[in-house]
């Protein structure tokens, strides 16, 4: 910031011209420069901290612009993603130059800059990268790019994704479809249909790049001003976010379980029932449900694909909660998905409904999907069951 921006011209230094005898004018005007020197020391460059916080876990950065600052809510999605970390026993380590947020987010820092598009996160990516060597990086970025033409978005969407990859090969990046903007549906539809393929030539090509689908996370009235989201769209956000990261291995710890795991060798420190116990399990999914229609779309290259699923209730009573299983042909390994939490990661896989769309309305339908790994079989599921109940397929 120039002195001309305080609102007051500085005053010039004393010359060796100025009069002897007022020494105390002299001292004056040199004061006065010294506070005004001082006062533009003081403005604050940057909204970082002078120590970053750092309680050595994985370093995942978020990256973006408000949205990932967290406007209306100051620390945005990044408090619940904070405290399903927690909860799960993840021990993370948000990075990152910009500095906010409340006090039950417990990482406060993050590279979200508000009102910036894509071409300035690209022109600044690299030293952030190099600064704080993350682990994992979450992208969402494109909204302050949806105005006028926005037919170049997906391009230099395309070359800041390379230059992540290409700055920092070991880290995991996860591109998300941006979320819904009031008035500029049309814009955002367009842009985020290119994201897939532009995920999918790096996945290809050995990259470390993972799809999120945010924009099916989100609807308008999750938004607080049409462009930003209120609170429940920032935990929307969190769990679309926390889900993907739970299927990549390593990308917010260990390949193994998080650190909350109850351990398997330990034995019972009370004694055992003096009941028998039943015969049978209880069970682990919703109820049965009516008829059901799965329609499932395959999009492969190379040892890569995305499995785009709709699952439609075709009975005549809503679906509350939900599980649809499936088995993958051999070879297939899911590295990451969006509107639904997937377990495991291969073989005999179960979907089951995230907290935005438990429910299935008669005549309705949920849409999901997964990227994955594959060693030639590139083919779908030959069967799907819903809480059960067998589908039919379309």
């Amino acid at each position: 910031m120039s002195s001309a921006t305080l609102g007051h011209p500085v005053p010039p230094p004393p010359t060796t011209t100025a009069p002897t005898s007022r020494p105390g004018r002299a001292r004056l005007w040199w004061a006065a420069l010294a506070a005004v020197a001082a006062v533009v020391a003081a403005v604050p460059i940057a909204t970082a901290p002078a120590n970053a916080e750092s309680n050595g876990g994985v370093r995942v950065m978020p990256l973006g612009d408000s949205i990932t600052d967290g406007f209306n809510v100051a620390g945005g999605y990044r408090i619940e993603l904070w405290q399903r970390f927690t909860a799960g026993g993840y021990r993370i380590d948000f990075v990152g130059s910009q500095f906010n947020g409340p006090a039950s987010l417990g990482d406060h820092d993050h590279q979200g800059h508000s009102g910036w598009t894509i071409a300035q996160i690209d022109a600044n990516v690299v030293n952030w990268l190099r600064a704080t060597n993350p682990r994992t990086v979450l992208l969402h970025i494109g909204t302050n790019d949806m105005y006028g033409d926005t037919s170049g978005a997906p391009g230099r969407l395309a070359t800041l994704v390379d230059r992540i990859t290409n700055t920092a090969p070991n880290a995991d990046v996860f591109v998300a479809t941006i979320i819904p903007k009031s008035g500029a549906d049309n814009q955002v539809r367009g842009y985020n249909a290119a994201i897939p393929g532009i995920v999918q030539a790096r996945a290809a090509a050995g990259k470390r790049v993972h799809l999120v689908d945010m924009y099916r996370a989100l609807t308008l009235s999750d938004l607080a001003d049409g462009v930003h989201p209120n609170a429940t769209g920032y935990r929307k956000m969190a769990v679309a976010w926390y889900d993907a990261l739970r299927l990549v291995p390593g990308s917010i710890g260990g390949d193994t379980a998080p650190t909350t795991a109850p351990p398997t060798t330990a034995p019972p420190t009370t004694a055992p029932p003096t009941t028998a116990p039943p015969t049978t399990a209880p069970p682990t999914t919703p109820p049965p449900s009516g008829a059901c229609r799965v329609t499932y779309t395959v999009n492969a290259w190379g040892n890569g694909l995305t499995a785009s699923v709709s699952v439609a209730n075709t009975s005549s009573a809503p679906v509350n909660g939900w599980a649809l299983t499936f088995t993958l042909p051999g070879g297939q390994t899911i590295t990451g998905g969006w509107n639904a939490s997937f377990s495991p990661s291969s073989g005999a896989v179960t979907a089951r409904n995230v907290s935005y769309n438990a429910t299935i309305a008669p005549s309705a339908s949920v849409d999901i999907g997964f990227q994955a790994t594959h060693t030639g079989n590139a083919g779908r599921p030959s069967a799907f069951t819903l809480n059960g109940t067998a589908c039919t397929l379309a």
